[in-house]
């Protein structure tokens, strides 16, 4: 059944008569007595048989009561209703029981109803177009062509990926679809170094190895991106466990189903073995599953790091919050030794600079410091990797936030990165900065990683048009919701997370756009976490709705361009999100060619800001060291980037942020989590700055400065997140751990 919660009524102004319209039901037989009918209306709606054929009619008793209220609304503010209600009506208070009855109103309200409910008269057309129980027969030109699918099944480091290359490079014409820019890109270049001219293509950025723009017979492409439509002998879906990724599996499903390639070559974890074989087994195509075994041992170490003084040549700590990053990093070089850092926000060219780097043995730079990033994309010469913590801030399928141990799958994926083949380290070792996340990590490390179960799918802009279609007067969001809510999907199906695209159809909905336009707007790549990148997307689309072009000059008016470095964090975060406002500029340019005419400069700027980006990546101790000393003293600044603003929250222009109640929560419920975790008994050593840098920090100043917070909201904020970490919200640590959390906090209080 549909979530009718969804259903948003069509608000219907009463009648109002006048010289114009007489009212034929009065001079037929006499003026309605409101306070008869009022009486009458209400025995309606309390009786059961009328409630039942609601029911039969698709009104739930929510329906039923929204539609009497504006029914009875409408009867009792019009000042004439249509004769043959009035006449009805007149019957009914007059106690005619043979002509009428109260009954006879059921047609008249059920009209009603679909006027103001317009999904009831077309609830089968609906459900008919959100049916996605046969995803494979959305692709004819695949199914037209039998494929052969090979599965290339393996840990990280095994040579599957290397060998669906090889046979990619050998073929008349090939596509590969990875999950990353930089994966595109490492076979992009491969591939034309090997003398097979392959094509470019991101959601970004079009590159042709010809020079005169003829297509190539091979590309190297984001999974996004893959044509449907054209015809190769051999391609290469890349990671293919990311099937099930709650936001982007649609995409790995639609290039599995939908390829028209003689031979798919999958790469990926054996967990997603069982269910390719099954969605293929609904194609009629066989699976040749190959197997491959990791080429250099692998060994978990039997103690932890515990202090950074321990650290050697080669080392990588993985943190999962940026917070960590800079507090690492800063510790690390207070100790005299260079350390490269890696983290998702940073632009691709500013990653690839940092793993040179690192992997150089020339540069005295032996030592990385990264996020979950360095899980898949890019090639580093890792001895050891070095858990900072197992347990990772996450948002769940329902768009709801989580701090939870990291997974299996998360944990061979980041701990393979360790003594990769090829590289100067022969085998990989794996630990933890502290004995007891050891302790847990080598359990998370022995346990099976669980199958995958089911493959995600997404609505496709011409359901979604057809939805519209029949519901002209719902928005964008709203059609989406009902879409969700009436589609059908087989148990080797999910529909996918929605909320980004929610967000932007709710940002946007008040700008006059088409529906095709509106669509391609709320797909855009945005990064909710940073304010500046959504009031720019906002204004491209109200720019665009004006049928202005976006010029070169007014973007580098609205980004202050040209920028120079940051001289703090704030400033690095800042550049990150212009650099993000770029790539908006630029996949917004292939999608609009005539509205965003500059991408050829656009990407020349581009270029230089990754430069001052990574100037600011180089130098990020001297950044921190500069954000600490701006702030209050002993205080750090808490970046609140673990989870993305909810839709809810304000979005301010410019470069001071976001200043809501949930932006500022997050912010204090990411320190209350670091402070907890640096106070445990066995961490007490190594992370005296760590307890002193993670203060109240500096986004709650300046909104005590700016009377958007008080004092004694702060202090309920904090206490609130004592509370529910006390009771053990987050499932971290144990009790004695919390205790001694607890009695920390109260010292620092006194």
């Amino acid at each position: 059944a549909p979530d009718t919660s969804l259903f948003v009524p069509v608000p219907l102004k009463p009648g109002l008569g006048g010289a114009a319209e007489e009212d034929v039901g009065a001079e037929l037989t006499r003026p309605l007595d409101k306070g008869e009918v009022l009486k009458h209306l209400n025995k309606f709606y309390k009786r059961k048989e009328i409630q039942r054929l609601g029911v039969e009619n698709g009104l739930d008793a929510r329906l039923f009561h929204q539609a009497f209220i504006s029914f009875r609304k409408y009867i009792m503010e019009s000042s004439s209703v249509s004769a043959d209600l009035h006449i009805i009506l007149n019957d009914i208070c007059c106690g005619f029981v043979v002509l009428g009855h109260v009954d006879d109103l059921f047609p008249f309200f059920l009209r009603h109803a679909k006027q103001i409910f317009p999904m009831l008269d077309c609830m089968d057309d609906l459900r008919k177009i959100s049916d996605l129980r046969l995803p494979p027969n959305w692709y004819p030109d695949a199914r037209a062509i039998q494929r052969k699918i090979i599965f290339h099944a393996g840990p990280t480091n095994s040579g599957k990926t290397y060998h669906a290359i090889q046979r990619f490079l050998s073929a008349k014409s090939g596509i590969y679809c990875g999950p990353l820019k930089l994966l595109a890109h490492e076979i992009f270049q491969k591939s034309n170094d090997a003398n097979v001219p392959c094509d470019l293509v991101t959601g970004e950025e079009r590159v042709f190895a010809n020079e005169d723009a003829r297509q190539a017979p091979h590309v190297a492409c984001t999974i996004e991106m893959c044509s449907t439509n054209t015809p190769y002998e051999v391609a290469v879906i890349d990671e293919i466990q990311m099937i099930r990724d709650p936001a982007r599996g649609w995409a790995w499903t639609r290039a599995l189903l939908g390829l028209c390639a003689e031979e798919i070559h999958v790469c990926g974890e054996p967990a997603a073995i069982d269910l390719v074989t099954e969605l293929m087994y609904t194609t009629g195509e066989e699976v040749e599953v190959r197997n491959y075994k990791r080429l250099t041992p692998l060994t978990v170490l039997d103690y932890p790091l515990e202090s950074l003084d321990n650290l050697r040549p080669g080392d990588c700590i993985v943190c999962f919050s940026k917070n960590d990053i800079y507090s690492v990093s800063r510790q690390i070089e207070a100790r005299g030794l260079e350390c490269a850092v890696i983290y998702g926000s940073l632009p691709p060219g500013t990653k690839l600079e940092q793993a040179k780097k690192f992997n150089d043995p020339d540069d005295p730079c032996k030592i990385l410091v990264a996020t979950d990033a360095i899980g898949m994309g890019l090639n580093l010469c890792i001895r050891r990797i070095i858990f900072n913590s197992i347990v990772k801030p996450t948002v769940n399928e329902k768009g709801e936030k989580e701090i939870d141990s990291i997974t299996t799958s998360q944990a061979l994926q980041i701990a393979g990165r360790a003594g990769r083949f090829g590289s100067s380290f022969k085998q990989g070792e794996v630990t933890a900065m502290h004995r007891d996340d050891l302790v847990r990590l080598r359990e998370i490390l022995g346990e099976a990683v669980p199958p995958v179960r089911a493959a995600g799918l997404h609505p496709t802009p011409e359901q979604i048009e057809m939805f519209a279609y029949h519901l002209p007067d719902a928005t964008l969001s709203n059609l989406i919701d009902i879409f969700v809510s009436l589609s059908q999907v087989d148990g080797m199906y999910f529909v996918c997370n929605i909320d980004d695209f929610k967000f932007i159809a709710d940002m946007i909905q008040h700008i006059p756009l088409n529906l095709r336009s509106r669509y391609v707007f709320c797909t855009a790549p945005l990064n909710r976490k940073e304010p500046f990148v959504c009031t720019t997307l906002l204004k491209f689309a109200r720019q665009f709705s004006r049928n202005e072009p976006l010029t070169f000059d007014w973007l580098c008016r609205h980004t202050k361009w040209p920028l120079a470095a940051p001289k703090n964090i704030k400033e690095l975060i800042h550049l990150e999100a212009v650099h993000d406002v770029f790539d908006l500029y630029l996949w917004l340019s292939y999608r609009f060619l005539d509205m965003f005419p500059d991408a050829v400069l656009v990407r020349d700027i581009q270029k230089k800001l990754d430069d001052i980006i990574q100037i600011g990546v180089c130098n990020i101790t001297k950044l921190i060291r500069a954000s600490q000393s701006a702030a209050a003293p002993g205080t750090a600044e808490v970046v609140p980037e673990d989870f993305p603003l909810s839709k809810d929250a304000r979005v301010v222009s410019g470069r001071q942020g976001a200043a809501s109640t949930e932006a500022l929560s997050i912010a204090v419920e990411a320190a209350g989590l670091r402070r907890a975790r640096s106070s445990r008994p066995s961490r007490l050593g190594s992370r005296q700055e760590d307890l002193k840098s993670y203060g109240r920090g500096s986004l709650a100043n300046r909104l005590l400065q700016e009377g958007l917070l008080t004092q004694e909201m702060l202090r309920q904020l904090e206490s609130e997140w004592q509370d529910q970490h006390r009771n053990g919200r987050y499932g971290i640590g144990s009790k004695r751990d919390d205790q001694h959390s607890s009695k920390e906090t109260r010292k620092k209080r006194k």
